[in-house]
């Protein structure tokens, strides 16, 4: 099951939001942009930005997410999102030997195919562990040849031997990152992959993360989720159907932290 913690965000995010906004209509000079911005008059601010879509304003808040347990799979679908900066655990640098994995929910309804699947990833350890066994000894030796130590030239032949090795490993493989969005690309992001069309495990993550800000910043996210819960559901005939138990779920999403 994948693991988002929230490591770090803009400190009044909605206020420096409202800020920014104010200060594209105001004469007075940065150091009193901020008086006169109550609670109540951020919210309003916010809402106004949201109504008139002057949301380059929205790019000032920013928020940093530790996630955990997630596939390779997901990371291929998480990165299109360009507009965001990640740092993600390197195959390349860290060896995979007995790697975890992530099962999808159907997979796992199915004994037969489950068998199947864990099967196949013991068998890509194994393939895996082969392969790094027999580059690492390859390379270990051509160290030794230049002139590198016993010590040296086996640490620099694990390494190379990862970079080759992972090509083996699975669109299951276990991945960790962590990823800063603004709030204005967040919003993107929840409006594509909260979607019920959305990937299970992306939505699933992105659910995780919507939960995690929309306290911090409640009117930034008032409207947060698919594109349903602000209006029409944007995929025509492609629709789930499920507009209004979208609108209910997203409305109340967090509402117990």
């Amino acid at each position: 099951m994948p693991k988002v913690t929230l490591l770090a965000y803009t400190p009044e995010p909605e206020k420096v939001i409202a800020s920014a906004a104010k200060l594209c209509y105001s004469a007075a000079g940065i150091e009193k942009i901020e008086q006169g911005l109550t609670p109540e008059k951020t919210a309003s601010f916010v809402s106004m930005i949201s109504e008139l879509g002057h949301n380059s304003t929205i790019e000032h808040a920013s928020f940093t997410f530790g996630i955990e347990g997630v596939s390779r799979a997901f990371l291929a679908q998480i990165t299109r999102h360009r507009l965001a900066s990640y740092s993600v655990k390197s195959q390349r640098y860290v060896n995979e030997t007995n790697f975890e994995y992530v099962i999808p929910p159907e997979i796992e309804k199915v004994p037969e195919a489950k068998a199947e699947f864990l099967k196949a990833m013991e068998e890509d350890k194994r393939h895996y562990e082969k392969i790094s066994e027999l580059l690492k000894e390859k390379h270990k030796q051509e160290l030794l040849k230049s002139g590198k130590n016993e010590k040296e030239a086996a640490k620099a032949a694990e390494k190379m031997a990862n970079e080759d090795a992972r090509f083996v490993l699975p669109n299951a493989c276990e991945t960790k990152m962590i990823c800063t969005f603004n709030a204005r690309e967040l919003l993107h992001f929840f409006s594509l992959r909260c979607c019920n069309r959305a990937q299970w495990e992306i939505r699933e993550v992105a659910q995780m993360m919507l939960k995690l800000v929309k306290p911090i910043a409640p009117d930034i996210f008032a409207m947060a989720g698919p594109g349903c819960v602000r209006g029409a559901c944007p995929e025509g005939k492609m629709t789930c159907g499920r507009a209004a138990e979208m609108r209910e779920f997203y409305r109340n999403l967090g509402a117990e932290q």
